[in-house]
């Protein structure tokens, strides 16, 4: 217990909830990952997602280690995020058509984190009119770049970034009509956007807005649903079908872990679908198990940083919070046919490095902070500080005890 006080410090709740997510994401990934056994061998799946969820564990260590003074270090790693993502639409290793890797990671993860540390700190130096009005269009400029380069292979996770940026904005106390402004021009030049790419698909295709064309007609698939005949599922629904018949499957209780069928048919079961198969083999009330995690996580950071003394790391605690929780929702309500398929992966669950690592920063950031920069972290730091210390004291007089000579 002593151990584990030493090593596991910070919020209790956050640590739990870390380490339950991590428990269901080993067996699920090893239940939905029967396709890809075939192409390499029966273990090396899961050995290897187990291995970036151990590293990732490393990462939490690490980063909840850190005092949220140095977390300025990922405000700065904005530019060379921008560098990765150009390079990456040049250099980059093509998956289902969008170029989104390069040298085996995920940039677009790391413009979320580099991206709402550069918000929470220029808010958090708000401190009259001019400096308010200076921060929030810098603010806009270095959201629509970054969004910009992720947008054009990754459009769902350019427009839930830009979501928790505008979010954060309003919790940051950003001016009613500036905020009002904001979302003017985002909605008008969105539905511009999408306008053009549901007329001219072929024109916006050669203008590089390929992503854009396939995420129009998943709108479209989802909107007009094509019937399925003579027992043939069309392949534009192919993957929100075998969810529902996942769904249909699960009940209340579900099959049990191990023993879904729906892995070897649904794509991307393992990932994107995750959700869709905890559902068959836990059912409805597992289901709802995982979804209170998240909504527990939200809760609770919002509570660590309501109790913080400090700005930039309250709103970057809110940041983190907002983009696991809104990326989880997301993905979520794919699974269960609420919104049109996205490819968003659920946090800590599904299967992906970039995905893992990046998350465990954020919850590392949550737990630094709620050790920190709130009376009851710094008091319970105090706490098992001073344990430690009598414990050293004691075992030091022990030890000098055992070696005083015997006469």
């Amino acid at each position: 217990m002593d151990f584990a006080n030493k090593i596991f410090r910070g919020d209790r709740v956050i640590w739990m909830i870390f380490l339950f997510l991590c428990l269901i994401s080993i067996v699920e990934v090893y239940s939905a990952s029967s396709i890809l056994t075939f192409r390499t061998n029966f273990w090396q799946p899961i050995i290897k997602h187990a291995g970036f969820l151990l590293a990732g564990t490393f990462v939490v260590l690490l980063v909840h280690s850190m005092s949220p003074r140095l977390f300025w270090i990922f405000v700065v790693t904005l530019p060379f995020v921008w560098l990765l993502l150009g390079a990456t639409q040049f250099l980059g290793h093509t998956v289902n058509g969008a170029n989104r890797y390069i040298f085996g990671f995920q940039p677009s993860e790391l413009a979320k984190l580099s991206l709402i540390s550069c918000v929470a700190f220029l808010l958090s130096r708000q401190k009259n009119q001019m400096s308010e009005k200076a921060s929030f269009w810098w603010i806009w400029i270095l959201a629509i770049l970054t969004c910009a380069l992720v947008f054009r292979d990754n459009f769902s996770t350019a427009a839930i970034l830009y979501a928790v940026i505008v979010i954060l904005m309003f919790i940051g106390q950003v001016p009613f009509k500036r905020m009002g402004l904001l979302l003017l021009v985002t909605f008008a030049f969105m539905a511009l956007l999408i306008s053009f790419i549901w007329v001219y698909p072929d024109t916006a295709e050669k203008a590089g807005l390929r992503r854009g064309v396939v995420w129009v007609d998943r709108i479209k698939h989802y909107k007009d649903q094509p019937e399925i005949t003579k027992g043939k599922i069309p392949d534009a629904v192919f993957q929100t079908t075998m969810a529902k018949i996942a769904l249909a499957r699960g009940g209340v209780f579900g099959v049990m872990p191990g023993n879904s069928h729906l892995s070897d048919f649904l794509p991307q079961a393992y990932s994107d679908f995750i959700y869709a198969i905890i559902i068959e083999e836990t059912g409805i009330i597992g289901g709802i198990f995982v979804l209170a995690l998240y909504v527990i996580l939200f809760i609770r950071a919002g509570t660590i940083a309501g109790r913080c003394t400090k700005l930039f790391p309250k709103l970057l605690v809110m940041g983190c919070a907002l983009m696991i929780f809104i990326q989880a929702l997301v993905n979520m309500a794919v699974s269960v046919g609420l919104m049109p398929v996205t490819g968003q992966p659920l946090p800590l669950v599904s299967r992906g490095g970039s995905s893992i690592l990046i998350t465990c920063v954020f919850i590392g950031i949550i737990l630094s902070v709620s050790r920190y920069e709130n009376p009851r972290g710094i008091m319970q730091e105090e706490l098992i500080n001073e344990e430690f210390e009598e414990e050293r004291r004691l075992t030091n007089e022990e030890e000098q005890l055992d070696v005083q000579p015997a006469y």
